[in-house]
């Protein structure tokens, strides 16, 4: 056992009141819409001080089904999906074009509040990759120009010779097209959100598609029409005019 590291590890708190506030969240006043609740929440980590709070952790599966996982920053949320942005050669980008599907995870200590989002994933058409990527900076741009993402690197002179080239391209034609650059959008079919409590009676609230839990009553209601018993529905569920029902989930 490393005891330096379980010391350091037992000497931390979770969610210190000294940083950290602990709302109420009353899931009976959450909207129809997941995007909305994440809008409220967003806007309150990021009124409450949270760090970079549109950073979230991106899990995708290569073709053998290994799971990956790693930080990319959120470029929008709305009825179309969850949208993030990378090279298309990069690993994730081929993880995605193998298995077009992924989760996301925000976390946001500050609240003691976290949103997890999986889905299917599909990739905007260019136009609309170049428009995201040449609203932002000058430095964004230069990144995206460097290219050979996750690519073996021969020395730390060679990063800087492609970054410098890609800096003077940036700044001298600020509407260069970065051909890889490509804008994912992940449509969830389930969205969770998580409030933590102070007495660990934290709130989980979960959207899901009506599709999805449709198709789980059916397969639910065979298994009970087997076993001679009557289907019964949880009365914590709750159906959503937009297509979403909500549903509360154990701790």
């Amino acid at each position: 056992m490393n005891t330096e590291l379980d010391s350091l590890l037992r000497s931390l708190r979770v969610w210190d009141p000294e940083v950290t506030e602990l709302p109420a969240f009353d899931p009976r006043e959450a909207p129809a819409d997941p995007v909305a609740l994440f809008t409220r929440w967003f806007a309150r980590a990021v009124a409450a001080g949270e760090r970079e709070p549109h950073t979230m952790s991106l899990a995708t599966a290569d073709e053998a089904g290994d799971p990956d996982v790693r930080i990319v920053m959120l470029h929008g949320a709305d009825a179309e999906g969850w949208a993030f942005a990378t090279h298309a050669d990069s690993r994730k980008g081929r993880h995605l074009a193998r298995r077009p599907a992924a989760a996301l995870v925000f976390y946001w200590p500050v609240l003691g509040r976290q949103v997890r989002v999986r889905g299917p994933v599909t990739a905007a058409p260019h136009a609309q990759a170049r428009a995201d990527l040449h609203a932002r900076s000058a430095g964004a741009l230069a990144a995206a120009l460097t290219g050979a993402q996750s690519r073996v690197l021969d020395s730390l002179d060679e990063l800087a010779r492609a970054s410098e080239a890609a800096w003077a391209l940036a700044g001298r034609a600020p509407d260069t097209d970065a051909p890889s650059w490509t804008l994912y959008r992940l449509r969830p079919t389930e969205v969770e959100f998580f409030q933590g409590d102070a007495r660990r009676r934290h709130v989980r609230l979960r959207y899901r598609r009506a599709e999805e839990k449709q198709g789980e009553q059916e397969e639910q209601e065979g298994r009970e029409e087997q076993a001679g018993q009557d289907a019964q529905t949880g009365p914590e569920a709750q159906a959503a005019p937009e297509g979403w029902v909500r549903e509360l989930l154990w701790p």
